[in-house]
């Protein structure tokens, strides 16, 4: 059945569209099955997302009609792939009972439901969308973020810099005192841990235990540094009752520090009912958002489902005072440099993405959370390519794979954001500082990728 004489209009211009601010934007890159054509595909596509079925129905009404998603451009692409970009009218979404605010449930549900599974659709996948005013002010947005973190460190509120962190490996964690002793041997040279994802109570490492741990290790790193030092902890659960249950016991341990907590909350695999859950429930912790599971949708082997630029403005939406975004190339995770846009997406009041310029009016900032596979030599290249260190950067084996340890190692980090911020080369401030010298000794695979000659200039063979 042919929809595209309702659910197509190719009259209706984009800029007009966004300046009413009655619509929410979303672009694809749509493939349809072979023997279907595009228009009519894309039209049974918005048809799916919105109000329509395979037949008419009696239930159909002028009401109805007037809400219609609309298609209103589809472009050939390359290799029987389509550019398609359809118009939702606001009125579809579904709002909050208790306040009337707008859900990022709903919105997946219409844009990327029942429409990943039609039969005419051999793939289509989201690459950006745009949210209007009227919209944008029925989302939570962050309650948080670096700015408060930098305000416990007691930094200055602008440009507070690089938040150095680490995360407690191997990945399912330690039991309990060993765990919480690596947190203090980083914390004598760096500002945060985080939980690993899969970490939280387990058998091994009953939570109560090993936070009761963590806790006195953070009192006693803060006595001997003289510095505020941060945790983040995992509250991630099936049950938003036994999430509350694991904030308001970790608050109650920490005690005085609990300004000093971040909850961690996987907010892909929870889904946006998790991250509500943190985000409503605990608006004076800082919401960290580990979006472990992503790829299966957001990677460029994905044909379906949405990318990551469409995942951070969710993210953004929802509450989250900061997410991984990944190390745009200069890590072990897949990604490029020219990745800083989603980065940019979560920073600024107003930023490019694949498809639509993002005017956020006024919504907190969510801040970019980086790790996987950095350590001190990446990090003058990484900062380069954003253009700022405004950001928390997480290390695992850049901090403990240092050859002189944990301490030793967030040092090395702390050292590499000095260097960049005072626009010395890192071979050169490494002759002055004996940690940076050793995490060239470190991670010599990395020194002589990106530094070639420093053998000789420090005098290492």
């Amino acid at each position: 059945m042919d929809q595209s004489k309702r659910y197509c209009n190719f009259a209706l211009k984009e800029d007009e569209l966004i300046a009413a601010g009655r619509h929410v934007l979303c672009a694809y890159i749509i493939k349809p099955k072979a023997g279907y054509e595009p228009i009519s595909t894309a039209a049974h596509f918005a048809a799916e997302s919105s109000t329509g079925t395979n037949v008419e129905v009696c239930t159909t009404d002028d009401f109805t009609r007037g809400v219609d998603a609309l298609v209103y451009e589809v472009t050939e692409q390359t290799g029987g792939e389509y550019l398609m970009k359809i118009a939702y009218p606001n009125e579809l979404f579904d709002r909050n009972v208790i306040d009337g605010r707008a859900m990022i449930v709903s919105f997946l549900t219409l844009t990327i439901g029942n429409n990943q599974g039609m039969s005419d659709v051999d793939y289509a996948k989201m690459h950006d969308f745009h949210v209007p005013r009227e919209m944008m002010m029925l989302f939570d947005g962050p309650a948080m973020n670096i700015t408060d973190m930098w305000r416990v460190l007691g930094r200055p509120q602008v440009n507070g810099g690089m938040v150095v962190g680490t995360i407690i490996k191997p990945k399912l964690g330690l039991r309990p005192k060993p765990f919480a002793d690596a947190c203090h041997q980083f914390w004598l040279g760096g500002d945060f841990i985080k939980n690993d994802e899969p970490q939280g109570n387990q058998v091994f490492a009953p939570l109560k235990d090993t936070i009761t741990l963590v806790a006195d290790a953070m009192e006693r790193a803060q006595q001997e540094t003289g510095e505020a030092k941060i945790f983040s902890a995992n509250i991630t659960a099936d049950d938003p009752f036994e999430m509350i249950r694991r904030g308001e016991l970790i608050l109650e341990i920490f005690g005085k520090n609990a300004s000093h907590v971040a909850f961690l909350v996987d907010g892909y695999v929870g889904g946006p009912s998790a991250i509500t859950t943190c985000r409503r429930y605990f608006p004076g912790q800082f919401l960290h958002y580990h979006r472990a599971g992503h790829g299966a949708v957001t990677s460029k082997q994905s044909k379906r489902g949405y990318n990551v630029l469409t995942h951070m403005k969710m993210a953004r939406l929802q509450g989250a005072s900061g997410i991984h975004t990944g190390t745009m190339g200069y890590g072990k995770m897949e990604g490029d440099k020219n990745e800083k846009m989603v980065a940019y997406m979560l920073e600024r009041d107003e930023a490019d993405g694949v498809y639509y310029r993002q005017d956020w009016h006024g919504m907190k900032a969510t801040t970019p959370i980086i790790s996987g596979g950095m350590n001190a030599l990446r990090l003058p290249g990484f900062f380069d390519n954003l253009g700022h260190s405004n950001v928390i950067q997480t290390s695992g084996g850049g901090a403990f794979g240092h050859k002189d340890g944990g301490t030793v190692g967030a040092k090395s980090l702390r050292l590499a954001h000095e260097a960049w911020l005072r626009g010395v080369n890192l071979v050169d401030f490494a002759l002055e500082h004996p940690e940076l010298k050793g995490a060239f000794e470190s991670f010599q695979a990395d020194a002589d990728n990106i530094y070639p000659g420093w053998r000789e200039k420090l005098k290492v063979r």
